[in-house]
């Protein structure tokens, strides 16, 4: 996120990390990286570094405490997967000094602290044809380790997040809407594209009924393994951000590495991906089911519609991360079917 969050004072998170982490911050600096989350680097006064993140549970005190509950269980399997099934590409949170994986630092956001890692993480977007097969690799050995989170990870269960408010902003198109500056452009947008979401809604409907049906197993998954959450470092890769995870067909990871996801932002598709969803298949012994590859880039693109919609509905200002907002949704609104 470009821009910190404006009702967060940094003086209550450097009380959190000392009563949660036993943390004495010497330095702090403030990372505009990522979407979603907020983030920190912070320097303690024995020169340890760790990346502090703090995540918001929502502008609506209703769902904040269902929120948070969600996003320490993820955190929770994460630490797991590291701790447990010894998968050292799991770059999960460190605990706090009393086990948990997250602390409630106010009534809106939840802290977590990682360890600062010397490396580099891509872009979101679609993976180069060069680090598909690595990749696979990364995720049939996370799938592999299923039952040690099997009776403690979230389940997933395939309906789509923000769909009332989606449909609702739907209902709403034959007025101004007011609530900042790029309100009415995101009302003109989605008038002209209403029809095509419709549609995709009701398309995302039936493969949900198709998937429940045919896709027998369901596996650990990471949830967003794109580029910008694979790190590569000296040690090898990890793979960053575990906020999404959930027990789930194992497409919702591996349609990352098909050409859907560029055909989604509008980029051309770059090389075959069938002998890396074989690699998966030889590794597994699980087949990659066309079902569950098309229901989950479905399930992206329509999340990240009725969550930007939601947004840009919102009292709003004229920051850089709602007009990134606008941007982003303005590209999946024209990048057409996938």
């Amino acid at each position: 996120m470009r821009d910190r969050p404006a009702d967060l004072a940094e003086a209550e998170l450097m009380v959190a990390l000392a009563e949660g982490w036993g943390i004495e911050p010497h330095s702090v600096e403030y990372l505009p990286v990522g979407a979603g989350s907020y983030h920190w680097s912070v320097v303690g006064r024995r020169g340890t570094a760790w990346f502090v993140k703090v995540d918001d549970l929502g502008v609506e005190d209703v769902g904040r405490d269902g929120a948070f509950d969600r996003l320490g269980q993820s955190f929770g399997a994460a630490l797991a997967l590291h701790r447990d099934a010894g998968l050292d590409f799991v770059l999960a949170p460190i605990p706090t000094a009393t086990g948990a994986a997250l602390w409630r630092l106010t009534s809106r956001y939840a802290l977590s602290v990682f360890p600062m890692v010397a490396g580099v993480a891509g872009q979101f977007g679609a993976h180069r044809p060069e680090d598909r097969a690595e990749v696979i690799d990364l995720l049939a050995e996370l799938h592999r380790a299923t039952p040690i989170v099997a009776d403690t990870a979230s389940r997933a269960d395939l309906v789509l997040p923000g769909r009332d408010k989606l449909e609702e902003a739907l209902r709403d198109l034959g007025r101004e809407w007011t609530g900042g500056p790029h309100a009415e452009p995101a009302r003109k947008l989605l008038s002209v594209h209403a029809g095509e979401v419709q549609r995709l809604l009701a398309d995302f409907d039936r493969r949900v009924d198709h998937v429940q049906n045919t896709v027998p197993v369901w596996v650990v998954t990471h949830g967003e393994p794109h580029p910008g959450n694979v790190m590569r470092t000296p040690a090898g890769l990890r793979l960053i951000d575990w906020g999404t995870v959930q027990i789930a067909p194992p497409e919702r990871d591996l349609w990352m590495l098909t050409p859907a996801l560029a055909r989604m932002l509008g980029e051309d598709p770059d090389g075959d991906v069938a002998d890396v969803l074989s690699r998966y298949s030889r590794a597994t012994g699980r087949t990659v089911t066309p079902a569950g590859l098309a229901l989950y880039s479905l399930w992206w693109r329509l999340a990240d519609i009725a969550a930007f919609v939601d947004e840009l509905r919102r009292p709003h200002g004229l920051g850089a991360d709602i007009a990134a907002s606008l941007t982003y949704l303005t590209g999946y609104l024209e990048s057409g079917r996938d």
